[in-house]
């Protein structure tokens, strides 16, 4: 599939649907998805970030570009130290493209090693695209395949990769990760909350794709999920900006951090503390973590934020302030553990 980024940087194994599928609201799209709709079926409109909103994010690049390098070096010497000079990085469309790309670029500029690098869809609930693994273990073995994403939340998309990932024999159900507060895997750059400036915002960061798409009217059975290209946002891409931001503060001496202090216990059980805390019985309505809670505030129908009290006036988080009052959307500051923040979204009564 087409997309802005360079063929030498990542192959999509997706299909190009431009045109093909009508977006919808968020309101329209929040319904249907609670009344069972599954998300997949549908493609948001894209939020046109104001220009407010953009500073926040220019000024979050230039605020967060040098930890989030340190943790993609960081997370390339693991790769390379458990997997080897023969890895195949697998980025989970589409939030793990640009993640993926910064590592192929942190292996080449540290290793002068050259490793493939694919895109695959992912879905929560639909699994992994059959016809994408199909393709990649004709051209290379089981063991080489890595797959890769930004953060993890609370580790949905890890569960669906190890239930899915057993039906493919000597496939690994590990996921490399830049950021991995739930603390669900090693193979990550921080266990730390960090903002990863590409969370803040769609497709203009992520090489004019949208999200990933799978309904049987227009996906056959032997193609590719699917996706579309926003040619007409050529203008404000900002997919190599993003790149070349973090690939500058790129160092040889990211070393790892073996005195890191990670919290104890899992990410989802302080999610599952939430929903107690806040009536919620749905945990999928609870989205931990500044990239996820950035991803409420920009494609769903937000309740509330949470924010840990003690980042009260972080300029970490100032993205999602900004996103909040624009959306008049409430901010709680609230005791979190593993997470800096928290998105919540809201329950649609008459869905």
């Amino acid at each position: 599939m087409r997309s802005s980024y360079l063929k030498e940087d990542v192959i999509l194994l997706l299909k190009d649907i431009t045109g093909l599928v009508k977006p919808q609201p968020t309101e329209e799209r929040e319904k249907l998805i609670q009344a069972g709709k599954h998300y997949s079926e549908m493609l948001p409109i894209e939020y046109v970030p104001t220009e407010t909103y953009m500073k926040v994010y220019h000024e979050a690049l230039e605020n967060y570009s040098k930890p989030v390098a340190r943790a993609v070096g960081i997370l390339s010497d693991k790769i390379i130290k458990n997997r080897g000079r023969n890895v195949v990085l697998v980025s989970l469309a589409r939030a793990g493209i640009p993640i993926g790309i910064l590592v192929k670029r942190y292996i080449k500029y540290k290793y002068e090693l050259d490793v493939p690098h694919y895109s695959i869809s992912i879905i929560r609930g639909r699994g992994i695209d059959d016809n994408a693994m199909k393709y990649l273990l004709e051209r290379y073995e089981p063991g080489q395949l890595l797959f890769i994403d930004g953060w993890i939340g609370k580790g949905a998309i890890l569960y669906e990769l190890k239930k899915d990932i057993a039906a493919y024999e000597g496939v690994s159900a590990d996921i490399a990760v830049v950021a991995d507060p739930a603390n669900v895997t090693e193979l990550c750059g921080t266990h730390e909350d960090i903002l990863i400036p590409s969370s803040c915002l769609n497709s203009t960061v992520s090489g004019l794709v949208s999200r990933t798409f799978l309904r049987s009217d227009i996906i056959g059975k032997d193609d590719f999920h699917g996706a579309v290209y926003y040619g007409e946002l050529k203008d404000s891409d900002l997919s190599y900006a993003f790149i070349h931001a973090i690939e500058k503060e790129f160092s040889l001496n990211s070393e790892i951090d073996e005195c890191e202090k990670v919290p104890e216990g899992k990410g989802i059980d302080e999610v599952i503390a939430i929903g107690e805390q806040f009536g919620i019985d749905d945990i999928n309505l609870i989205k931990p973590g500044i990239g996820e809670a950035t991803r409420v505030l920009l494609r769903r129908v937000p309740w509330k934020i949470l924010i840990d009290e003690r980042y009260q006036n972080d300029p970490q988080l100032g993205h999602l302030i900004r996103l909040a009052e624009e959306k008049n959307v409430p901010v709680t500051y609230y005791p979190l553990m593993h997470y800096k923040c928290c998105g919540i979204i809201k329950k649609i009564a008459d869905a």
